[in-house]
């Protein structure tokens, strides 16, 4: 993607207009911050942050045998999700390593099953790919979805309350981990509550052209409760405080869903082959006699912030590396997610560092998340 000119969301002028600062992300321009990430990180855990997220790659797997597909070409019991439910799920190659962790949406019935694949960015091309190869002798069609959709996000605590002003659907009704149609300020809706904040909040997947509307109507709505456009550099550390895994740091194609601690998402008890399940059962006995390196939560004593690749050591000897880090708003102090050996990886060890360029660093080791928002 490199040669070719960023691809720009159905809200691109308008980030603009409010003065983002604009990154090319996976091949798309995103904004990054519109002004100070602190406040829009704090926003998001006090009041509420909408976001653009219209870089997340759609796939949508229709047909009789959509849900069988699936399950071949998944880990998930993709099969066992009731209607308007959500299942985060992986795509793994035949070795075994992570291709890309997704969410799957099971659509309303209309003659058959319709599901909807939402792949990240930066992966959404391999995994259209993958299922398209993976389709194969099913009776189902895979399609790009990538430009029916825009997709907003509201999070935060007061997200339940703005979105309520704006929809008659079913808010209360609406589960963590499901989506529902339904118009919000008069445009139609997917509205989906996932989140990667560790917030309560909603996803809102519209056509295109109907998204620079429903940015305005919810920036007015949110406007008395002190909601903030947020850009992609908060997003990332709130995911590193609720200790959400992010694909080309904690989870990659050199490991397993064993190995990123995500064992349960793999179904072994799901009818039929899945792509993957030989490598995958192997890495299962694995973990449970001789477990890798482990995923734990560092907190820095000091004020210095590690960064993806810094090692972790402990009595002058690399333990570990380190997978993501940050000054955490919310704790006031640098974090970091690390895969470390297991010898060291429960919370209280003592004696762990992170080498920043040449001086070793004292970290505490924790277990994940750093935060929890309070229910």
């Amino acid at each position: 993607m490199s040669s070719a000119a960023p691809r720009r969301t159905a809200l691109d002028a308008l980030h603009r207009s409010l003065g983002a600062t604009m990154t090319d992300f996976a091949g798309w321009d995103m904004p990054l911050r519109y002004a100070s990430e602190r406040d829009e990180h704090v926003a998001v855990r006090t009041r509420a942050g909408l976001f653009d997220l219209s870089h997340m790659g759609e796939i949508t797997v229709t047909g009789p045998q959509a849900a069988a597909l699936l399950n071949y070409a998944l880990v998930g019991n993709i099969a066992a999700v009731g209607v308007g439910r959500a299942r985060y799920t992986m795509i793994c190659q035949e070795d075994g390593g992570i291709l890309d962790d997704l969410i799957v949406y099971r659509l309303a019935e209309t003659e058959y099953t319709e599901y909807m694949v939402v792949a990240n960015a930066s992966n959404a091309q391999t995994v259209l790919d993958a299922l398209t190869a993976r389709a194969s002798g099913f009776d189902a069609e895979v399609r790009d979805d990538r430009d029916a959709y825009a997709l907003l996000a509201v999070q935060g605590p007061e997200s339940p309350g703005i979105l309520k002003s704006l929809t008659d659907a079913d808010l209360d009704g609406l589960k963590y981990y499901a989506g529902l149609p339904g118009t919000v300020a008069g445009v139609p809706a997917l509205i989906a509550r996932t989140g990667y904040t560790g917030e309560d909040g909603f996803e809102l997947f519209v056509r295109p052209e109907h998204a620079v509307a429903l940015w305005e109507a919810l920036t007015e709505a949110g406007a008395p409760v002190g909601l903030v456009p947020c850009g992609l550099s908060c997003r990332d550390t709130l995911r590193l405080e609720a200790g959400m895994p992010l694909y080309g740091h904690e989870l990659t194609a050199a490991l397993t869903p064993f190995d990123a601690g995500l064992g349960p998402v793999v179904k072994f008890e799901k009818d039929g082959d899945f792509v993957g399940r030989e490598a995958l059962a192997e890495a299962a006995k694995r973990a449970e006699s001789e477990p890798p390196r482990v995923l734990v939560g560092l907190i820095a004593e000091g004020r210095r912030v590690p960064r993806a690749g810094y090692p972790v050591v402990a009595d002058g000897t690399v333990i570990g590396e380190v997978t993501s880090g940050a000054p955490s708003p919310t704790l006031g102090k640098p974090l970091a997610m690390a895969y470390v050996d297991a010898a060291h990886a429960a919370p209280g060890t003592a004696g762990v560092g992170v080498d920043i360029r040449g001086s070793q660093e004292p970290y505490e080791v924790v277990a994940l998340p750093f935060y929890k928002r309070q229910k």
